[in-house]
């Protein structure tokens, strides 16, 4: 194997490592006012890039250059350069020219892509947090009796999961009894009447 070949596969192995390290933790590599990272390593910090005081890319709609991309525009470039070289013979300018040309069109389409799939991980939506709001109006039913100035317990079906709650009422409610919380006095508890239709 040529020394063009292995210069080739151990750019795609130093990606690789990046791509790992990235995935292990978080932290900025700075080199001077270069700031390529989240992963701190003792004063190397790789993630996002800083030139100067500006910043190249961002979470406002533009393309970031995140240690992922940077890992996949290498990685491609190690490994395709070395399969375009070998192909090329191996030696000489013809290899560097070939494989540098193949890892370039390997490269640009795949950190294109792993940006693409950085940015729609950390953009995915979620559902909104539950708050005490949300409990106002929610059914259940009493699973542990409600005792006159007591606390029982209810369940409610609150955003499509069954929840838990400590449980008050204006009368005694009996296990079984289905409910509808008109107050949140607690994040733990919940004040109930008896649901209307059942009566």
């Amino acid at each position: 194997m040529s020394g063009i070949v292995i210069t080739f596969l151990a750019l795609g192995g130093f990606a690789l490592l990046l791509l790992v390290l990235s995935l292990v933790g978080s932290s900025h590599l700075h080199v001077g006012h270069l700031h390529l990272g989240h992963l701190h390593l003792g004063h190397l910090h790789l993630g996002h890039m800083h030139v100067g005081s500006g910043h190249l890319g961002g979470h406002d709609g533009g393309t970031e250059l995140s240690l992922p991309v940077i890992a996949g525009f290498l990685g491609a470039f190690g490994f395709a350069g070395a399969i375009g070289a070998t192909l090329s013979g191996g030696h000489g300018a013809l290899a560097i020219t070939v494989g540098s040309v193949a890892g370039l069109l390997a490269a640009v389409p795949t950190a294109f892509l792993a940006g693409k799939l950085v940015n729609a991980a950390m953009n995915m939506p979620t559902d909104a947090t539950l708050s005490s709001a949300d409990l106002v109006g929610a059914i259940g039913v009493i699973v542990t009796p409600v005792p006159e100035g007591g606390y029982g317990e209810v369940r409610l079906a609150v955003a499509g999961s069954q929840l838990k709650f400590n449980a008050r009422a204006a009368q005694p409610l009996a296990r079984g009894t289905q409910v509808f919380v008109i107050e949140v006095p607690s994040p733990t508890s919940v004040l109930v009447e008896p649901h209307p239709m059942v009566q």
